[in-house]
């Protein structure tokens, strides 16, 4: 049995990479920035499915160079690329700029996805303290949802100060440009093996990779982890920046800061929102061990999490169209900490099913199925939410995931060990 982890100088390191990536100011306010530009539902969706085609084209690719030529070099370059499509977005007008700066943005994302989490994975292996994953990610995670709370009080600030969302983008270049710094310091051995860049090497290195890759998703029980746990998390990322419209359409109907005018009193509940729920889903991160303790097989743990998650949403859609509001903020908010509860579990499980030497490799696969699902539900979710309403639309695309979810829910471990 692995021996307790250390909150070392490198455990800290781990959090506040995270914490700095999450200081993502524009992320509060992304949807009403791009209807403030006069981009529709539909426009919306199809930059975010833009994005996640990109990522998904170039996943593997970035799993393969960052385990074959150094994972640390990779977030670099990632961070940098960041930086590039951030100047593009405060820059852009119209819905081509904002393409290409996604598109961009898009790029940073692939080469990042899954890399990180390879690190920390084989800092525990190093270290022996392998069976602590679920509990060691999740605290690293707390600390990624305790940025996105700052992020958030923070974003709020600069549009109340400066009246504009456009400078929550440059903003946003500082810590980026820190966590690259960050990243460099890491010890070497965390990048991983690796070989010198020539034609041999090169074909070599990803013949190796692609090798221990094809292994390791030759367990079903795995697959089915991988699934369940990107079917959710696309959805997540689908639908979580709904609840600005619906805080905005709030804010304006309720007696509160009335002094103040229409963007600023939104700015404000916005900010509060954001900070109270991601306190919130740093505590959920932090404690996603005990609540995966509950059930004799982490992937009970992911079925259950799933069905309430994306019930949740049906109710949420329900709420919002008939003017509920507090309810369906208070079900975005138990969305948000489902899915910080169960990403640990469903990381920690995969992890368990594959070679270490490509980790970073099947993390990145399971981003980009993520991304897939994404690519899916956004334009959808926006189409419908032009022709209906943002609520109607959450309903109709909750409840057809129920069902889809349900009847791809992952084996149990007992199944996994069969399959293995």
């Amino acid at each position: 049995m692995s021996g307790r982890f250390d909150k070392n100088l490198q455990y800290y390191k781990f959090c506040l990479y995270g914490l700095f990536k999450n200081l993502r100011f524009f992320e509060a306010f992304l949807i009403l920035f791009f209807l403030e530009n006069g981009l529709s539902y539909l426009e919306i969706g199809l930059l975010y499915t833009i994005r996640e085609i990109v990522v998904a084209i170039i996943e593997i690719p970035s799993g393969f160079i960052a385990d074959a030529f150094g994972r640390r070099k990779t977030l670099v370059s990632s961070f940098l690329i960041y930086a590039l499509s951030f100047i593009g977005f405060s820059f852009s007008d119209n819905f081509f700029l904002f393409a290409s700066s996604m598109s961009v943005f898009a790029l940073a994302d692939a080469f990042r996805t899954g890399v990180h989490k390879a690190m920390i994975f084989n800092y525990l292996k190093v270290n022996n303290w392998e069976g602590q994953k679920v509990d060691y990610y999740g605290h690293t995670r707390s600390w990624s949802q305790a940025g996105s709370a700052i992020s958030a009080a923070l974003a709020a600030l600069i549009v109340f100060i400066s009246g504009s969302y456009q400078t929550i983008f440059l903003i946003a270049l500082i810590p980026y440009l820190l966590d690259a710094f960050l990243v460099w310091s890491y010890p070497t051995y965390l990048d991983g093996k690796k070989t010198t860049i020539s034609r041999d090497n090169f074909l070599k290195a990803f013949k190796g990779v692609f090798e221990a890759f094809v292994q390791s998703i030759r367990n079903a029980g795995m697959l089915k982890n991988l699934f369940s746990l990107s079917l959710y998390t696309g959805y997540y990322k689908s639908v979580k920046d709904y609840v600005q419209p619906l805080i905005k359409t709030m804010a304006l109907g309720v007696p509160c800061f009335t002094y103040l005018n229409n963007q600023k009193r939104t700015a404000v509940i916005i900010g509060m929102f954001y900070f109270a729920a991601y306190v919130l889903t740093a505590l959920a991160s932090k404690n996603s061990a005990k609540f995966n303790a509950w059930f004799k097989h982490g992937s009970k743990a992911m079925n259950i999490s799933m069905v309430a998650g994306l019930s949740i949403g049906a109710l949420v859609g329900l709420s919002f169209m008939n003017g509920l509001y507090i309810i369906a903020i208070v079900g975005f908010i138990i969305i948000l900490l489902i899915e910080n509860i169960r990403k640990p579990i469903g990381i920690s499980l995969i992890a368990n099913s594959v070679n270490e030497r490509a980790m970073a490799t099947v993390l990145s696969v399971q981003s980009q199925a993520k991304s897939v699902v994404t690519a899916f539900i956004a334009p959808l979710l926006g189409w419908l939410a032009d022709v209906y309403s943002p609520g109607t639309s959450l309903f109709i695309v909750s409840i057809a995931i129920v069902f889809l979810g349900l009847i791809f829910s992952p084996a149990d471990s007992n199944q996994q060990a069969e399959n293995a």
